[in-house]
């Protein structure tokens, strides 16, 4: 395999959704990594593409990203936005002195507070629109965001 073919195969691999790719042929073994919050599909993490020299390599870069589509449509099936109505200091708790509202894997229903946008002195508790599991957060405590920001991730269950 040539230096460009893996360079278009990284760029390809860098722009999806897969957090661990791994191919393996007689003269190239390659492992791809990313780093993320995210659970990895364990049929996605063990995927091995024919390299061999008789290999076709843009069907090899086609069937990843085949599969990189597959998997991001499915991750995000469910998946719900929390975005700023309006822009704000962020705030992931009541005050200093509590634990946030929310954090990673916490179970939540509609109507449950998420977090507090500061917006000219006001304090404007932003809750779930969804009943499901906190997947990501987005923004970091005392960080300002802007209206439409994305804030959270929920999976509705």
């Amino acid at each position: 395999m040539k230096i460009n073919e893996i360079k278009e195969l990284l760029n390809v691999i860098d722009k999806t959704n897969l957090e661990f790719v791994k191919i393996e042929s007689s003269d190239l073994k390659l492992e791809v990594s990313k780093s993320s919050n995210r659970i990895v599909n364990n049929d996605l993490r063990n995927s091995k593409y024919d390299l061999s020299e008789n290999a076709n390599y843009e069907e090899v870069v086609s069937d990843i990203c085949e599969e990189a589509i597959e998997a991001t449509i499915e991750d995000n099936i469910n998946i719900h936005v929390v975005s700023a109505p309006l822009m704000g200091t962020f705030y992931s708790s009541p005050n200093p002195d509590e634990g946030n509202f929310v954090k990673v894997g916490d179970i939540v229903k509609a109507g449950d507070t998420l977090c507090i946008l500061e917006a000219m002195k006001l304090m404007n508790e932003i809750n779930s629109n969804v009943s499901g599991e906190v997947i990501e957060i987005l923004v970091e405590n005392e960080e300002l965001v802007e209206y439409g920001q994305p804030m959270f991730k929920i999976k509705a269950l």
